[in-house]
C-alpha cells in the first residue's frame, strides 16, 4: 500500500489496517521462526507498512492538537 493510499484512508479503517498489519507480523515472524516462510524480505515489508500507518496516525494526532 503506497503512501498516499495509506492517507485517503479514513480514522477508522486506519485502525483495522494497523490492528491487521500487526497480526499479518506476528504470522511472518512465525514463519521466518519455523523457516517455513519463502519469501523472508517479507518481514521488512509489514515492518514498513506499521510504520507508515502509525507515521500518519500521529500525524493526524498532531493536526487535531493544532486545532
Amino acid at each position: 500500500m503506497r503512501i498516499h493510499e495509506v492517507r485517503a484512508l479514513s480514522d477508522e479503517n486506519l485502525e483495522k489496517e494497523l490492528e491487521a498489519a500487526y497480526k499479518e507480523a506476528l504470522s511472518v515472524r512465525f514463519g521466518l521462526a519455523t523457516r517455513q516462510l519463502s519469501d523472508t524480505s517479507q518481514a521488512r515489508k509489514v515492518r514498513r507498512k506499521i510504520a507508515q500507518l502509525k507515521t500518519v496516525a500521529r500525524e493526524r494526532e498532531l493536526l487535531e492538537q493544532q486545532a
